[in-house]
């Protein structure tokens, strides 16, 4: 089953509980590493989505 690709808004809200769950020593040592894998994850998706957003505009501001 493919997974349902992630919104630039859905990515940031789990990245930023994940870095919340960090500050407040939420978080145990067994799943730091995990939840820094999602994180590294997470902000990939991120960098894609602003990626192909800077490269739309762009195109849009050059066609006027």
């Amino acid at each position: 089953m493919e997974e349902k690709k992630m919104t630039y808004t859905e990515a940031f809200e789990e990245l930023q509980e994940i870095v919340k769950k960090m500050e407040n020593a939420d978080i145990s040592v067994d799943e730091l590493t995990q939840n820094i894998e999602r994180a590294s994850q997470l902000i990939k998706i991120c960098k894609e989505v602003l990626g192909r957003t800077e490269a739309e505009v762009n195109k849009i501001i050059e066609q006027n």
